[in-house]
């Protein structure tokens, strides 16, 4: 979006941000997460830290300490975003995908090589398999887990340096407790976990006719 078309949108971006953001205890973290998705938003290519902020005109250190230090928890939004979609969409299904995203490097936690289906070719990319909620008109996913795969995972027994993963794995900040995991058990691990957890039996049964899995 270029800086006018958002600007059209200010009143509406930061209302949405306040609701999806409301888990934050604190206004300083709720006026960065509404930061960072304009940023997201902004025109340009790089959606790392550094352009981001330059478009923004906001200090770069404070946006990413927000996204690496800041104590939030990931589950919580992507709960606010569910139920808010949920809302917005009046889903008719849920369907299990995968979403992509193109990379230059390879520093990138999980990026490799792999099937893009942003491109519809193998790619230098990171894929996520995901939860969306869908109608014949619209869809947004709400529930998503970052695919490793076994080049980043040091105890693979394919991996022929694991020293070398280790220390890619320790500069990318990912836990030592994720591990690489086929695409498809990721999607019935976070599909299950989502509904288990966020899916209210209230909201269930307040949904009219069938609801079914795709």
């Amino acid at each position: 979006m270029t800086p006018q078309e958002l600007e059209a949108v200010r009143a509406r971006l930061e209302t949405f941000a306040a609701e999806v953001f409301s888990c934050f205890a604190r206004a300083d973290q709720r006026r960065w997460g509404e930061r960072y998705v304009r940023g997201l938003l902004t025109d340009g290519a790089r959606k790392s830290m550094e352009p981001m902020a330059a478009r923004l005109g906001v200090d770069r250190q404070g946006l990413q300490q927000f996204l690496t230090d800041a104590p939030w928890s990931h589950q919580l939004v992507l709960a606010e975003l569910a139920w808010r979609m949920d809302t917005a969409i009046n889903p008719a299904a849920w369907v299990v995908d995968d979403v992509s995203f193109v990379k230059d490097g390879e520093e990138s936690p999980g990026v490799a090589p792999q099937y893009c289906g942003a491109l519809g070719k193998t790619a230098n990319c990171q894929v996520a398999p995901s939860v969306h909620l869908v109608t014949d008109v619209a869809s947004c996913p709400v529930n998503w887990r970052l695919f490793v795969p076994e080049g980043w995972d040091a105890a693979s027994p394919r991996t022929e340096d694991s020293a070398a993963v280790a220390a890619r794995r320790q500069r990318a900040r990912i836990p030592a407790d994720i591990t690489h995991v086929p695409k498809w058990q990721l999607a019935l691990d976070i599909a299950g976990g989502w509904r288990r957890r966020w899916w209210s039996p209230m909201r269930a049964m307040a949904k009219t006719g069938p609801f079914v899995w795709a």
